[in-house]
């Protein structure tokens, strides 16, 4: 199957942070050819359209914006219905709203239903991948894996393991958290667009048994990924800091037990130091940076600058953390990360923000290779921005001098009305101006 994308292209190549402005590139006319899910051509219209095949449709998005599909690097899909909750800091909103939520997980019916509105939430906002947390239960592993396997999309998810400091009906032991993640990773990992994730929820939910499970486990199954927390809350380090008093800190803990490196993503790290930054560096574990979350449970400003230093920039992808997270949108999180930079003292740029929610997200998840920029032999997953799309959008992006200030206004003022549509491997699988009932 043939797909053919008319329209302005904006995507980077490399890293901006490292490279500058040569990283992204921006084509004012300019086409995607997908066949087969994948990118086949990607230029200029005027060079590429004599080589369509005659019968072939092209859909034309000349007054939009055609860039990579986004990628969530942390979120929740358990939590979808407690966005919004009000009030608490991190434990306490453990404690008060996240165990209880999770805990109708044990229904398979609750984690369908709640599976699939995640999943069209995802589309609709233009994110195509995600790295996701289900709960304790095998069943929402499940329900997640086959609503994004319907819709084809990229997705890593994992069980929780928790055995310890949670209510007793969302424990697992250590060995039985390792014995059924193990048997969910045998069923879903690469299969299809899915991967497993290895999710112990945090170093105070596990004991130091669980995390050497975990850690044989990913040993066993070295191309699986690895997702957890990470200094998120200065109460958080402090009570794992007592619970694990022989380690050095929080990252020598799951570092201790084989729980960082390459296709390791720890959410969060707002209060990691500078040895632990180059620990990360070194050993190639990614951060996910989730603003609005930390914002919205007031646990702190992450650092971007610092974490991006180029003589050992750590791999930093965006996260939307639903539920604490209050939007799924990666255009409203761009804008809550440059807030972030600049109370940090340290603002980064619209380029540099798309690059996170895109190729940056795709590299903290070792998916490079595979998604996050436009080039031939790439997925062809893509999220066409309407810039125009409300009438204050349309004021002003029509007085924007270039694509950069484009970028900067739809960071600021755009959510799920700016995605006219998505494509999923090539697949349209979102039209936002849809009528009803088609």
């Amino acid at each position: 199957m043939i797909t053919a994308l008319r329209g302005p292209l904006a995507y980077c190549t490399d890293d901006p942070f490292l490279a500058g402005a040569r990283a992204f590139r921006y084509e004012s006319d300019g086409l995607l050819v997908c066949r087969d899910g994948i990118l086949e051509a990607v230029g200029a219209h005027r060079a590429l359209h004599q080589r369509l095949p005659r019968d072939c449709a092209v859909a034309d998005f000349s007054d939009c914006l055609i860039v990579p599909g986004f990628v969530d690097t942390h979120v929740h899909y358990v939590q979808t219905g407690i966005i919004g909750a009000h009030g608490r800091q991190l434990l306490d909103w453990l404690e008060r709203y996240t165990f209880p939520a999770e805990l109708a997980f044990a229904d398979p019916d609750e984690a369908r239903r709640t599976a699939a509105v995640f999943c069209d939430e995802l589309l609709r906002h233009g994110t195509t991948a995600a790295l996701v947390f289900c709960s304790v239960h095998p069943g929402s592993v499940d329900a997640i894996f086959e609503q994004a396997s319907k819709r084809n999309m990229l997705l890593i998810a994992g069980k929780v393991l928790m055995d310890r400091n949670a209510p007793e009906r969302l424990r697992d032991t250590a060995q039985s958290g390792y014995d059924l993640s193990k048997a969910l990773l045998r069923k879903w990992h690469k299969s299809g667009r899915c991967r497993y994730a290895i999710t112990p929820r945090f170093a105070a939910t596990s004991t130091p048994e669980q995390l050497e499970l975990a850690g044989a486990l990913w040993s066993e199954y070295p191309d699986a990924h690895l997702h957890t927390h990470i200094a998120e809350n200065r109460n958080e380090i402090a009570w794992v800091r007592e619970l694990f008093p022989e380690r050095a800190d929080y990252l020598d803990v799951y570092s201790h037990y084989g729980l960082t490196g390459r296709r390791a993503v720890l959410a969060h790290g707002i209060h990691l130091d500078e040895s632990a930054l180059c620990r990360c560096h070194e050993s190639g574990t990614a951060l996910s940076h989730c603003p609005s979350s930390n914002l919205f449970l007031g646990s702190g400003l992450f650092r971007m600058r610092q974490a991006r230093d180029p003589r050992r920039p750590v791999e930093v992808g965006l996260g939307t953390d639903i539920g604490a997270g209050t939007s799924f949108s990666l255009l409203s999180t761009m804008g809550e990360a440059y807030k972030v930079s600049q109370m940090a003292d340290a603002p980064i740029g619209a380029v540099e923000a798309f690059y996170l929610a895109t190729l940056g997200g795709a590299r903290a998840l070792d998916l490079a290779d595979r998604i996050g920029t436009f080039a031939p032999g790439k997925d062809a997953d893509i999220a066409v921005l309407d810039p125009r799309a409300t009438p204050l959008l349309a004021f002003r992006t029509g007085r924007a001098a270039d694509i950069e200030e484009i970028l900067a206004v739809l960071m600021t003022l755009g959510d799920d009305r700016c995605v006219r549509a998505t494509y999923v491997a090539g697949a349209l699988v979102h039209e936002r101006d849809r009528p009803a009932g088609r």
